[in-house]
Order: C-alpha cells, then structure tokens, then sequence
C-alpha cells in the first residue's frame, strides 16, 4: 500500500503534497496538503514497538478532547481524523498502523527552553491541561504503555543488568554505577507512597516536554499535543518529568560539562504547574514535589545506564557511549537539583 493510498483511506483523494518531519523522536511522521479541500493534516506511522495497541491510544485521545471540549479550555485542541469507514487507525499492507490527526497553522516549537518566561508559560499550559482531563471521576483512559511508570520493575531491571552485563561495561561506567547505588533509595519512598495509596490516580500527559506544546510567533503557548503517553498514574511524574526536561541547561547527551541545573527556571516551572492545580493536588503531592523532580531524573539516568550496560538496545545511540553520556547528564543535573533543594 503506497504512501497515498493510504491518505486517500483518509481524505478520499490523492490530489495533495506530501512532505516528512524528520525531528520525530518516535512515529513515522508526513505534513499532508490536501488540494481538494484545501486542508491540511499530520500523518504517522505509529511506533508499534513503543506503543503495541494503537487502538488504545486512539481512543485516550478521543476521550481527552471530550472533556476538553466539553470544558472552558483556553487551548486549540489537535483533533484525530476519521477514516473513511469510520476508523481512527488504518492499517498498511505490512500490518502497521497509521493515524491522521489535524494541523495547527502558523505555529513554532522549541527544543530546550529559551528563557524564563517560555518556562513560565510552558508549565502553566501543562498545569491547565491536566487540570481539565482531571474531573471528580476520572474515565476509562487505559495504558498505553505498559510498566512506564513502574519505578519498582524500573530498578529490579537495573539490578538484572548489573548482574548480566559484560565486565567491560561494568568497568567503564563504575563511577556512574556507584552513584546509581547510593541513591537507590531515592524511588523507595515514591514505591511505598504508591502502594500505601497515598499518591491519587490522575490522569496524566506522560511525555510533558516543551517539544509536546505548540506556539505562536510570540511564543505564546496555542496547544498540548503528542497524547500518545496519557495515562493514569500519579501527577507528580508530569512535574518530575517537566522539571527534568526544563531545568537541564544542556542536551541530554552532553555528558561532559558540569553544572547544567538551572535553579531560576526550576522555581518558575513549579510556579507555572501549580497555577492552575494548587487547590486540586493534595497535601502529599503538593509536599513531594520537590522529592518528585529528584526521582524522575534519577529514574532517567536508571534506564539510560540500565540500557547501556544491556548493550544500548533501546534507545538510539550514535557511538558506544552515547548512553553513558546521557546518564552522567542526568547524574549531573540531579547533584545540581539535590544542591539547590540542600538535601543529603
């Protein structure tokens, strides 16, 4: 099945111009211009070796946009399209799974935060989502992903690679391995919170980058994409994970230079979340954000150094270190965080 055939299962016509988007970190992505009705769409190929039922994350999304709609969101909303029989997923040829989803005109991402007001206002668009797909009763949102947010399988997976990895990969990343050892306490406390119940199940974006947020030509934040990670679990990821993405002065692969916390856009990206979510977090999730953002990076540089000492089979590398490299940086950046917070 070729590349038109399948938007003509979408659009019903090859009459468009098709054109890929290389910075994808997962999906198989094409801009469609559709000549007939003057529309434009994002096409993907969705990643069924990260996300194995792309019907799942089919139906999240339209349950999502439902309470968006249905409530006072400030934000556009990326709305998937339907196929011409009524399906949100099309199958190829090969079995792969495709999805259509609308495009949002004269919009800008970033890469790395620019500055503090982008943090402020980045932070702020997240808060306000997740405010409004969190009502008293949550609905059937089902995971897309099974075991993401599992911190316990997370280090049983890191101890399993220490014991079956090569010595000569034990050798070279001891010193990271040494301080992954003194602070495996750290996601204890988040596993017992868990289990004790005292964390609530919210709904949660799962991937709160600011490459996930669209905005204008003032950098004014128009729209949260990217609902492929929604889940449920508890809302103090999103914040671990936005104060991990945010505060890192460098690229995550820079395992070199030193000192990449930035404390100023740390506190700004904790004000900016709370904005909208303060009066609905409780006492426990409110208290443990701090504790929140130092777990969420350790668990990182877990799964990067977990990866690497497992022969760098999950994520994409560039050269043999290239997952090593990513660990110091998250090691780096956490010595930063837990300096700034004055913890031990």
């Amino acid at each position: 099945m070729e590349l038109k055939q399948i938007i003509t299962g979408f659009t019903g016509t090859e009459n468009c111009t098709v054109t890929p988007i290389t910075n994808g970190l997962i999906n198989t992505t094409y801009w469609v211009e559709d000549h007939d009705s003057d529309e434009k769409w994002i096409l993907q190929k969705i990643n069924t070796q990260v996300f194995p039922f792309p019907e799942i994350i089919s139906q999240n999304h339209l349950l999502i946009n439902k309470m968006l709609e249905e409530g006072n969101y400030p934000l556009e909303i990326v709305k998937p399209k339907a196929t011409l029989s009524g399906s949100f997923i099309q199958k190829d040829d090969n079995g792969e799974s495709w999805r259509m989803i609308s495009f949002i005109e004269d919009t800008k991402t970033f890469f790395k935060i620019p500055d503090l007001k982008t943090a402020y206002e980045s932070a702020k668009a997240v808060g306000c989502f997740l405010n409004m797909i969190n009502p008293e009763h949550i609905p059937d949102i089902q995971i897309p992903i099974p075991d993401f947010i599992n911190f316990e399988k997370r280090v049983l997976d890191y101890q399993t690679s220490l014991q079956q990895a090569n010595e000569g990969l034990l050798e070279n990343a001891a010193p990271e391995i040494e301080t992954m050892n003194e602070l495996l306490f750290l996601p204890q406390k988040w596993i017992a919170l868990e289990k004790d119940g005292l964390l609530p199940k919210r709904i949660i974006h799962g991937d709160p980058n600011v490459r996930n947020i669209l905005f204008d030509e003032t950098s004014k934040p128009l729209a949260v994409i990217d609902l492929d990670t929604v889940t449920v679990s508890t809302i103090l990821y999103d914040f671990g994970d936005m104060a991990r993405s945010y505060s890192n002065t460098l690229d995550e692969d820079d395992g070199n230079a030193g000192n990449n916390f930035n404390p100023h856009i740390y506190r700004t990206v904790k004000d900016g979340f709370l904005l909208y979510l303060n009066e609905k977090l409780t006492f426990e999730e409110l208290e443990n954000l701090d504790y929140a953002a130092q777990t969420v990076i350790y668990i990182q540089a877990i799964r990067f150094l977990t990866d690497y000492l497992n022969g760098s089979t999950y994520y994409a590398t560039k050269y043999a270190d290239h997952n090593l490299d990513r660990t110091r940086n998250q090691l780096e950046l956490l010595k930063g965080l837990r300096e700034y917070l004055r913890v031990d």
